[in-house]
């Protein structure tokens, strides 16, 4: 069920019009396919004022750290451009979610998943989005189904007299950091829950692009239904949740988590106090032999929206149209303004001698040439070497960007392109790092201590750089983006990227030091 507080509404106008005849709310099938469309448009271009309200608190908060202020002024600054309706929120543009309930009263031809999948299909094909749905052509085998789909649509009946929907545009990494673990009745205590929390709440790492909306769910009737809880709660849907023998919303344990769960080092993704807005918390009926316990997030990149059906019209949660409101008076004292100009065209060796000199943590800006490339085009890497081939040259001279842009609109050098989860492509680095190649690697998220090893030995680098603010990088950053290698891999194909300013952070170094474990050490 949607229980979601007050919304503030848009009309959405569609060609045809739902009408009401006998008493009950008929809807024709292009409605849904025109409010899909608008959806997925919103979603992927604007974000809540309340989301967008949080960041700038977090900018003014007393006890924001310089990362954090750096960060989110960029996560504003994404906004901004994307608002634009050019370049996406994100380069993830994501998994299309949507989560319908069909009041009794309502009317249909029946077809409404198929309109709703057409209005999906349209918006991925001309709203510069990207296609990152695999289709399965045998138990290994899987291509790029070139449209983003297939989508979730997860319809069910309810009482009432309209169709109410959440839409969702999820990207792989946020979705990736949804968790259930089956528990007992031991951890039914503030002593044992809590710190079982907190652990499996850090663990959640940076990889997502925080800050979060975090979920956690305790109890459910089966792992799926607190799972789906999750997912709802996670996109502010379930706020208006009403207590009963059913469960509740427990809002005073939200606050006793938001406080522990901020004090793990973490922060908005380079250290600091801020690493979730705020968290709620559900508590659900259970098995008496069963607790499943259900943790999941909603990114920087906040890309959930509201939309219902009903007599009097067909209507869209209202998203902010006007970032720049919420952007700071920037005062040079509340950003780190110590930053070294790291010139990428030099000879690597020079390069990586540039960096060493640096400790972790420092922030650079990277000016020049970088592959792009990330984990089916990591495959290939290593299928050449398993093979006995050489690796291509351009790996041993460039750093690589672990990303996979957007569709590139007119007058842009690339589509929306921001970093991926580097923890993805850990298995490889060792391989490629002890062939000269991947010394210097750029992406978002911790590394395993693997890859702090192999950085150690083989005198490499990971390089962290601000996740949800791909727009921002597009407009800002990027000034020459073209295929190189495996075109037929669309958005996982290997690029040759300029780059112009670009920020990052220094998180692993040649001498094995790690940036998040040194951070998350300290509480």
């Amino acid at each position: 069920m949607l229980f979601p507080a007050p919304v503030s509404w848009r009309r959405v106008e569609t060609t045809e019009k739902p009408f009401v005849k006998d008493g009950l709310l008929h809807v024709p099938r292009s409605v849904f396919r025109e409010l899909s469309f608008e959806a997925f448009r919103d979603v992927s271009f604007f974000l809540r004022a309340s989301h967008l309200k949080a960041l700038r608190d977090i900018f003014d908060a007393p006890d924001a750290s310089p990362n954090e202020r750096f960060v989110v002024l960029e996560l504003l600054k994404n906004a901004c451009v994307a608002a634009g309706g050019i370049l996406p929120l994100c380069q993830d543009t994501g998994t299309a979610a949507v989560i319908g309930e069909k009041g009794h009263a309502v009317l249909t031809d029946g077809f409404e998943a198929e309109a709703l999948t057409d209005g999906i299909k349209k918006a991925y094909a001309e709203l510069n989005l990207r296609h990152s749905q695999n289709a399965p052509s045998s138990m290994f085998g899987e291509s790029n189904t070139k449209t983003n789909l297939p989508a979730q649509i997860d319809l069910s009946a309810v009482r009432g007299d309209s169709f109410d929907f959440l839409f969702i545009a999820k990207g792989g990494g946020s979705a990736n950091k949804t968790f259930l673990f089956q528990e007992t009745k031991a951890l039914l205590n503030e002593s044992a829950l809590f710190p079982f929390l907190f652990e499996k709440i850090k663990s959640l790492g940076v990889s997502a692009c925080p800050p979060y909306h975090l979920a956690v769910v305790v109890g459910g009737p089966s792992a799926e239904t607190t799972l789906k809880t999750v997912k709802l709660s996670s996109a502010r849907a379930l706020d208006s949740f009403p207590a009963s023998e059913f469960g509740f919303r427990d809002e005073e344990t939200e606050k006793k988590l938001l406080g522990l769960v901020n004090k793990n080092g973490l922060g908005a993704q380079f250290g600091g106090r801020h690493f979730c807005i705020d968290v709620r918390v559900i508590r659900l009926a259970r098995h008496g032999a069963s607790l499943p316990i259900g943790i999941g997030v909603s990114c920087a990149a906040d890309r959930n929206v509201l939309a219902k059906i009903s007599a009097d019209g067909v209507f869209l949660e209202r998203l902010e149209t006007d970032p720049a409101r919420y952007l700071p008076d920037v005062k040079a004292e509340k950003l780190p303004v110590e930053t070294t100009e790291i010139d990428l065209d030099r000879p690597l060796t020079e390069t990586l001698k540039d960096l060493s000199a640096l400790p972790v943590g420092a922030r650079v800006s990277l000016n020049g040439t970088m592959i792009v490339a990330r984990d089916i085009a990591h495959a290939r890497f290593k299928e050449l070497l398993q093979s006995g081939k050489p690796l291509p040259d351009y790996l041993k001279r460039y750093p690589v960007f672990y990303a996979g842009p957007a569709q590139k609109p007119d007058g842009f050098a690339c589509g929306s392109l921001g970093p991926t989860t580097a923890g993805r492509m850990d298995p490889y680095t060792e391989l490629l790092q002890k062939n000269g190649a991947s010394l210097i690697m750029l992406a978002k998220g911790n590394r395993s201590a693997a890859v702090a090893e192999s950085c150690r030995r083989y005198g490499g680098f990971y390089l962290g750089t601000v996740g949800g603010a791909a727009a921002q990088t597009a407009a800002k950053y990027i000034t020459s983006c073209e295929y190189i290698d495996y075109p037929e891999l669309g958005m996982e194909a290997v690029w040759k990227i300029t780059v112009k300013s670009l920020p990052a952070f220094i998180v692993t170094d040649d001498k094995g030091n790690d940036f998040y474990r040194n951070v998350a050490s300290v509480r």
